[in-house]
């Protein structure tokens, strides 16, 4: 089965089981926005959780806050996205399909390095046990071949976006041979750039409206309240501000499911530095959220920096944390030193000072910025993506289970009577009375048990509590393990502080700090 092949699984299983719908449906739906089902609510508020305990708990120098929607429309003139926030489009004019250049170009190199791979492992079919990696990429020439072209496209792609360069980035896709998707021709327009934002009206009357924007990021609601934050809270630099919250773009290229959509969540913080010391805290804050994805389990070699070649013009210095979808190493989370742009651009706008007095150094500044943003939709997809298994068990069975860390699982115990008769339902009532308060429960007491486990494997449960009619005799239940599928028999009296320990926040926090 291919990946792509698996990924349309994916998707019919998270609409399935509950985790996401198409957002409008009976409605015929609205195109790149989804709805969270009552499964997947679930998983995205502890994904919040996770991040937000390991940003905000973890670091007595870093704080929350919950900023507006809606901004001053001045504030997006100030941090330039009025002006300059757009993506290069092309259309075909055969399919009047509309691209973004760069996406299209991204897309072939990613088709050039799956080449690449399909070579490497002909070669280790080929070689077997004798098969050395790093040699076969270093000396074959089909290999060596296809890194050279896949570099040079990204080259003259990072220079043209750098330069704003329009007519290169068509010349580019024209070079390349890239053909439309839907018409297969290369009947390609001028490539033209497209503002990203959502703008609507306020006001109770139209002609006296004021135009305002839907945000596109929520980074500039932590900057307008720099001052705030550091003074209620005597904050000291270094420290860091956070935020999860709701932005807005209005992207032509909406695709690969909730990957890139007009309506998504950011989770963010920015890191207020002394001016100067910014690059060793972008240093420190790329491996230790590298850390924090990598405490996850879902293997770490499905992700990897990306260092940027081209850089916003507020940055000095950027990288990406990519995470290995089914369509490729994508972006998940961005690391950029942002300088003093922000604070300076909102002081000159409104001619308030946004310094810092340092009573170390004896002398005020604007902090230097450095910013860790983390798309939550993406990382709800890298997890659903990562734990999707179809598996086939060593009876000749199949089952498809959903190996979600135990933390972020949607439903952390099912309870089951083994038959709804003979008091069992009431036992297993009486469990989960007593559990529910420290875990989310399922109850389930429909079709035989062996139809509920694969049910609870499919939606990601890791622990399941059988209750029989030994139960009624000895108060004890077997427990049963999600991935290996191992059952124990334990004691009742003993479940909250054994599932407990295996779903604790305090556990799986603690990989983070290591």
């Amino acid at each position: 089965m291919t990946q792509e092949d698996l990924f349309k699984n994916l998707i019919a299983h998270a609409k399935e089981y509950g985790f996401i719908f198409p957002s409008s449906e009976i409605y015929d739906g609205l195109s790149a926005v989804y709805d969270y089902g009552q499964l997947g609510v679930e998983l995205k508020n502890n994904i919040k959780r996770y991040w937000w305990d390991a940003m905000v708990r973890l670091h007595d120098n870093i704080v929350g806050i919950d900023s507006a929607i809606f901004m001053h429309p001045r504030i997006w003139e100030a941090s330039g996205h009025v002006g300059a926030f757009n993506d290069p489009l092309i259309d075909n004019k055969d399919s009047k399909k509309r691209y973004r250049a760069d996406v299209l170009l991204e897309e072939y190199i990613t088709k050039i390095e799956e080449k690449i791979d399909k070579e490497v492992e002909k070669g280790r079919k080929k070689f077997g046990d004798a098969f050395d990696e790093q040699q076969f990429r270093a000396t074959n020439p089909n290999v060596l071949r296809n890194v050279q072209k896949a570099e040079e496209v990204h080259s003259r792609m990072a220079v043209a976006l750098n330069d704003n360069d329009l007519d290169a980035l068509r010349q580019l896709i024209v070079d390349c041979e890239i053909a439309c998707p839907v018409s297969g021709s290369r009947n390609w327009t001028e490539v033209r750039q497209f503002n990203l934002m959502f703008s609507t009206q306020m006001g109770s009357v139209s002609e006296d409206a004021n135009v305002i924007y839907l945000r596109p990021e929520t980074a500039q609601g932590i900057f307008v309240n720099f001052l705030n934050v550091q003074k209620t809270g005597r904050m000291k630099i270094p420290f860091g501000i956070a935020q999860i919250g709701k932005a807005f773009r209005n992207e032509i290229v909406a695709r690969q499911f909730i990957f890139r959509m007009r309506e998504f969540e950011q989770m963010e913080m920015q890191f207020f530095v002394r001016p100067g010391e910014e690059i060793k805290w972008y240093e420190y804050w790329k491996e230790t959220r590298l850390r924090w994805h990598q405490s996850l389990g879902l293997g770490d070699a499905k992700y990897r920096f990306h260092n940027h070649e081209k850089l916003a013009h507020y940055a000095n210095a950027a990288a990406d944390i990519e995470f290995e979808f089914p369509f490729g190493f994508k972006e998940l989370e961005g690391i950029h030193s942002r300088t003093d742009f922000d604070l300076g651009r909102h002081q000159q706008f409104t001619g308030k000072k946004m310094q810092y007095f340092d009573p170390e150094t004896n002398e005020s500044y604007v902090p230097y910025v450095v910013e860790t943003s983390i798309g939550l939709d993406r990382t709800f997809l890298s997890v659903l993506s990562a734990t999707y298994i179809e598996e086939k068990l060593d009876n000749g069975e199949e089952r498809v289970v959903l190996r979600i860390p135990a933390v972020l699982a949607p439903i952390k115990l099912a309870i089951l009577p083994l038959v709804k008769k003979d008091g069992l339902p009431e036992k297993a009532r009486e469990i989960m009375d007593n559990l529910k308060f420290d875990f989310n429960c399922q109850y389930d007491e429909k079709d035989s048990i062996g139809k509920r486990y694969r049910r609870q494997d499919a939606i990601g449960t890791p622990y399941c509590i059988t209750i029989d009619h030994q139960s009624l005799e000895d108060n004890c239940v077997t427990i049963r393990e999600r991935d290996s599928m191992k059952q124990e028999r334990v004691p009742i009296a003993n479940l909250l502080t054994i599932v407990d320990d295996l779903v604790s926040w305090r556990k799986w926090l603690g990989k983070v700090t290591k």
